[in-house]
C-alpha cells in the first residue's frame, strides 16, 4: 500500500476499506494488502475465476472520487479466455487480472468473497390466517363436440363456474398456448393456478398443468433493504417457509446509505438504471438460489410480495429517485402496487407470476415501515409501544389505539459493521458479542459460527478454520456499551488512556485512544480495535436513532413509552442491556423491550398468503400521521443531546437502577480530533 497522497485511491465495497496504490497494482493484491474479503485459489493465473469483482465508474459524493473509465487496465487475454470458456457477467472483471491506473471503486460480490456473509434475517415463526390471491383448482372440463361449438377457454370457464362457483376468468396468449396440450394430456382434468386480488372482480389463470398438480404452489415474500435482500420462499397452501435466504444488495457499490444513491443516480446519467439492473439481477440469483435450496422449480413461484424503503421502491421500479433527495420528498406513488413480475425483468420466476408491492407511508417512510405495522400492529395495542425497526435507514412507529406515528432516521450503516475500522459485514469468524471486564479491563469474545467464549476452553482449536476476521454490526454495538461501563469511554464517547483506565489495552493512536480487543498480528492474524472514530460513527448513527424516536415522543407530548420492541437483526442480537447504554433506546424496564425478529418479512408474508391482510394495510398507512425528521428543527436538537452516553439531558432512571455507569471524564489535553470532545478534570 502506497502513502503517496498522488497515486490512485481504491476502495472496496461492501468492506468500505481503502487505501493508495502504484499505477499497475493488481486489484487481487490491493485486496490482499488491505485485508478485503476476495478469494483466490490458483495463485493469480486466472484460472479459477474466484476473484471476480465489478468496478463502478462516475461520480462518487461519498468516497470522494470521481472514476474515470480508464481506471483499470485493458481487458486483457486471459480474461477474453476465460470469458469465452466459461462466461463472465457482464461488467465483471477477474481481480488478478486487472490492475489500477486511477482511483476506483470496487465491489467484492458475495461470490467471490472467502468468509460468505450472514444474512441475520430468518422468518420469524408466526400464525398467519390463510387466504391468499393465488389458489390451484383442480376441474373436469368437457370434452370438445362438433355440435355444440365452444373453444377450450369458454368450457375451462363453464367447469370452474360449476364445480368451484368461479364466474370468470382470463388467461394472457402465454397461458392460451399451454391450453390445449395441457387439456389433451390431462384427458381433459386440468388443475389451474388462479389469481384474484383484494382488488379484482375477475380471477386470472396464470399456470396450468395436465391432471392433478402436486409439487405445490410456492410465493416469494422479499425484504428488499438498502444493505440486505431477504427472501422468505412459502407455500401458498399451508403458509410454511420452506427456505430463507439473502444477499448483500449489490447497490452497496453506488453507496452505503440511500442519500448517496441517490446523489449517484443525480450526478451520473443513467446511474438509476444501472443499479435498477443491479437489484433486479440480485433477485433473480436469489430466487434461483432459494428455489434449489428448497428443491423445487423456480417457475413453481408464482407470487411475489416486496417490501422496501423508499429509494429502493422506486430504483426496483426503474424510476429515478431524484425526487426522494430534495424536500419535500416527493413519490412517484405512495399507493400499493400489483403488476406482473416479468414487468421487473424477474424471469428467474414463472413468467406469468404476480407481483404485489406494499404501499408507502411517506416520502422517507416506506413499504417496510408498513409491513411492520402490518406485523406488529401498534394501532391495536392498549399501551404506548415504540417499535424501532435499525437498518441503514431506521424506521420507527409510536403508537396505540389512539394514534400511530412514523418517521425514518439516517443511521448510516456504522450498525452493518461498515464505517468502523476492524468492521464487517455479518460472516464467520467476525465477533458478535464481548464482554469487558469492569476490574481488570480485558475482553472476551464470541465469534459468528460458534458458541464459545473467547476465554473458554477449545475455542483456538474451534475458531482455527475461520480464525477471528474482524467486528461486525453487533459486536461494535456492545463494544462500545462495555467500554462505557467498564470505565474505558467517558459520558461525552471518550476514551482514556493507558494511564487513565489502568490497562494497557488502552493504546495511542494519534492524538486520541483506542482499546484494543485482539493482536494476532505477530501470527499473521488481525489487530483489532476499537478506535475514537469507531466510537463516534457509533455515536453518530444512535443518536439520529434516539432524536427520531424522541421527536415521535414530543409529538404525542410523552416522555417516556410503556414498551419498546426492537425489529429486525438487530432485535434478534443485541441485548436491551447495551442498547439502553448506548441511549439507543428510551429509558424502560428491561423486561418491556423485546424482539420482533424480521418484522418487515414477517409482515411481507402476510400479505403474501392474505388477500385480506393487503386491504388492511392500504387503509392502516392512511391513518399513520409521518413526522419528518428532515424538516422538524427539534430532530437536531435531540440529535446533539444524545451523542452523549446514554444521554446528555434525559434521565435514564431504570438504568441506573440495574446498571450504574461509572463516572469518569477523561482529559484529551487538547480536544478529540474524532468526536469533538473538550478538556475536562477527571472526577472520582
Amino acid at each position: 500500500m502506497s502513502t503517496d497522497p498522488t497515486d490512485p485511491l481504491v476502495v472496496f465495497t461492501p468492506s468500505g476499506k481503502r487505501g493508495r496504490f502504484a499505477v499497475g497494482t493488481p486489484v487481487l493484491t490491493a485486496a490482499r494488502q488491505l485485508g478485503v474479503d476476495l478469494d483466490s485459489v490458483c495463485g493469480g493465473r486466472g484460472i479459477c475465476s474466484k476473484c471476480q469483482i465489478t468496478p463502478s465508474y462516475g461520480e462518487f459524493p461519498k468516497h470522494g472520487v470521481t472514476v474515470a473509465a480508464d481506471a483499470l487496465s485493458d481487458w486483457n487475454a486471459v480474461e477474453e479466455r476465460y470469458d469465452q470458456k466459461r462466461g463472465l457477467k457482464p461488467g465483471r472483471r477477474l481481480g488478478c487480472q486487472a490492475t489500477v491506473q486511477g482511483d476506483i471503486v470496487i465491489d467484492v460480490p458475495p461470490e467471490s468473497q472467502v468468509h460468505k456473509q450472514v444474512v441475520r434475517k430468518a422468518a420469524s415463526a408466526r400464525v398467519i390466517q390463510m387466504d391468499p390471491a393465488t389458489r390451484l383448482y383442480f376441474v373436469e372440463v368437457d370434452e370438445p363436440d362438433m355440435h355444440e361449438p365452444t373453444g377450450d377457454l369458454e368450457r375451462l370457464k363453464r367447469a370452474l363456474s360449476e364445480q368451484w362457483q368461479i364466474d370468470d376468468i382470463r388467461a394472457d396468449l402465454t397461458l392460451l398456448s399451454k391450453l390445449q396440450p395441457a387439456l389433451r394430456k390431462g384427458k381433459f382434468q386440468v388443475t389451474v393456478a388462479l389469481h384474484k386480488s383484494h382488488r379484482d372482480a375477475v380471477g386470472t389463470v396464470i399456470e396450468i398443468w395436465p391432471g392433478l398438480h402436486e409439487a405445490g404452489l410456492y410465493g416469494l415474500a422479499i425484504d428488499l433493504g438498502s444493505t440486505t435482500v431477504a427472501a422468505h420462499l412459502t407455500d401458498l397452501e399451508t403458509g410454511e417457509v420452506k427456505a430463507s435466504s439473502g444477499i448483500m444488495n449489490p447497490q452497496i457499490r453506488f453507496g452505503e446509505d440511500l442519500m448517496s444513491r441517490v446523489s449517484y443516480a443525480m450526478m451520473n446519467p443513467g446511474g438509476d438504471r444501472e443499479m435498477t439492473a443491479a437489484v433486479r439481477d440480485a433477485i433473480n440469483t436469489l430466487a434461483v438460489e432459494i428455489a434449489a435450496e428448497a428443491g423445487i422449480d423456480p417457475t413453481l413461484i408464482i407470487e411475489l410480495v416486496f417490501v422496501c424503503n423508499p429509494v429502493m421502491h422506486h430504483l426496483l421500479l426503474g424510476i429515478d429517485p431524484v425526487e426522494l433527495g430534495q424536500a419535500p420528498f416527493a413519490l412517484a406513488t405512495s399507493d400499493s402496487i400489483s403488476m406482473l413480475a416479468r414487468e421487473l425483468d424477474l424471469p428467474a420466476v414463472n413468467t406469468r407470476a404476480r407481483t404485489y408491492i406494499l404501499p408507502c407511508i411517506a416520502g422517507h417512510v416506506g413499504a417496510d415501515c408498513a409491513a411492520v405495522a402490518l406485523s406488529e400492529e401498534p394501532g391495536k395495542s392498549e399501551d404506548l409501544a415504540l417499535i424501532i425497526d435499525v437498518g441503514t435507514n431506521a424506521e420507527i412507529l409510536l403508537g396505540d389505539r389512539h394514534s400511530v406515528l412514523a418517521c425514518s432516521s439516517p443511521t448510516g450503516p456504522a450498525f452493518e459493521g461498515a464505517q468502523i475500522s476492524s468492521g464487517q459485514r455479518a460472516a464467520p469468524g467476525a465477533i458478535e458479542a464481548i464482554r469487558i471486564d469492569p476490574v481488570t479491563k480485558e475482553p472476551r469474545f464470541r465469534v459468528i459460527g460458534y458458541d464459545l467464549w473467547s476465554d473458554e476452553e477449545g475455542f483456538a482449536e474451534a475458531t482455527a478454520t475461520t480464525g477471528i476476521t474482524g467486528i461486525c454490526g453487533s459486536g461494535i454495538i456492545e463494544a462500545v456499551a462495555e467500554m462505557r461501563m467498564a470505565g474505558l469511554l467517558d459520558d461525552s464517547g471518550l476514551i482514556g488512556s493507558a494511564e487513565q483506565t489502568g490497562t494497557a489495552r488502552s493504546v495511542p493512536e494519534g492524538r486520541t485512544h483506542s482499546y484494543l480487543i485482539i493482536d494476532a498480528s505477530a501470527e499473521g492474524g488481525p489487530r483489532i480495535t476499537v478506535t475514537q472514530g469507531d466510537i463516534r460513527a457509533i455515536q453518530l448513527a444512535k443518536s439520529a436513532l434516539y432524536a427520531g424516536a424522541r421527536l415521535l415522543m414530543d409529538s404525542r407530548n410523552v416522555d417516556k413509552v410503556d414498551r419498546v420492541v426492537l425489529a429486525g437483526a438487530f432485535g434478534a442480537h443485541i441485548s436491551p442491556l447495551h442498547a439502553m447504554v448506548l441511549g439507543m433506546i428510551p429509558d424502560v424496564p428491561l423486561d418491556k423491550v423485546t424482539s420482533a425478529g424480521n418484522a418487515a418479512g414477517t409482515g411481507a408474508r402476510i400479505a403474501l398468503c392474505n388477500i385480506a391482510a393487503r386491504a388492511e394495510i392500504e387503509r392502516v398507512v392512511r391513518q399513520i400521521t409521518k413526522v419528518e425528521t428532515a424538516i422538524e428543527p427539534k430532530f437536531q436538537e435531540h440529535f446533539v443531546a444524545a451523542n452523549a452516553i446514554p444521554h446528555k439531558t434525559d434521565p435514564f432512571p431504570e438504568l441506573a437502577r440495574i446498571a450504574p455507569l461509572p463516572q469518569v471524564s477523561f482529559n484529551t489535553g487538547g480536544g478529540d480530533a474524532e468526536g469533538g470532545g473538550r478538556r475536562r478534570r477527571r472526577r472520582g
